[in-house]
């Protein structure tokens, strides 16, 4: 065989192998420079792209420099299995939680905070915390919270809620949190 074909063949198994490598969205660049996010089961573009966020957040403002958190309120945190993405059927309650207080309560926003246990590097633990916090704000806007009221954020394996080595502690740091805000 050519060393040609041999590095096409080669080039072409790379490729495959690193677009197997995908959570549930993949990141785009909008034409405002603005990363968006594209679900690959239902081909929406994420709204955070499509101009929903007030003008004070597109000024690189965040929820909770614009507002006072709440005290008055919170939420168990959502758990994810093992390098997943997958929100387990148990864990929808939490999320549901969340959505019905936001829907009673117009003034307020919400942070949704992925999380990711010790194992991995960095910038794999920031990508999957991303994921997991867009998982969950896709499940709250399909619960009827508009996108603009929700921010999301990763913390990678920076944060964890419990310190230790074993699946004991690793699975109390695979989450994403809630943090409410009052407008």
């Amino acid at each position: 065989m050519k060393f040609s074909t041999i590095m096409a063949v080669m080039t072409v198994g790379i490729a495959v192998v690193a677009a197997g490598c995908r959570y549930d969205k993949i990141d785009e660049e909008g034409p405002d420079g603005v990363n968006g996010a594209v679900d690959l089961d239902t081909n929406e573009t994420d709204p955070f792209q499509e101009g929903n966020l007030d003008d004070l957040t597109r000024e690189g403002k965040h929820f909770d420099e614009l507002y006072t958190r709440c005290t008055d309120v919170s939420f168990m945190p959502v758990y994810f299995g093992f390098d997943s993405t997958v929100v387990p059927q148990g864990e929808l309650s939490k999320i549901e939680a969340v959505a019905s207080h936001l829907a009673s309560n117009a003034d307020r926003v919400v942070i949704v905070a992925g999380h990711c246990d010790e194992r991995g590097s960095d910038e794999y633990n920031m990508s999957l915390g991303e994921n997991r916090s867009i998982i969950v704000r896709n499940y709250l806007v399909e619960n009827g919270i508009t996108a603009d009221r929700i921010e999301t954020r990763s913390y990678g394996k920076e944060r964890p809620a419990v310190v230790g080595d074993g699946e004991e502690f690793w699975c109390k740091n695979r989450r994403a949190e809630f943090e409410i805000f009052q407008k």
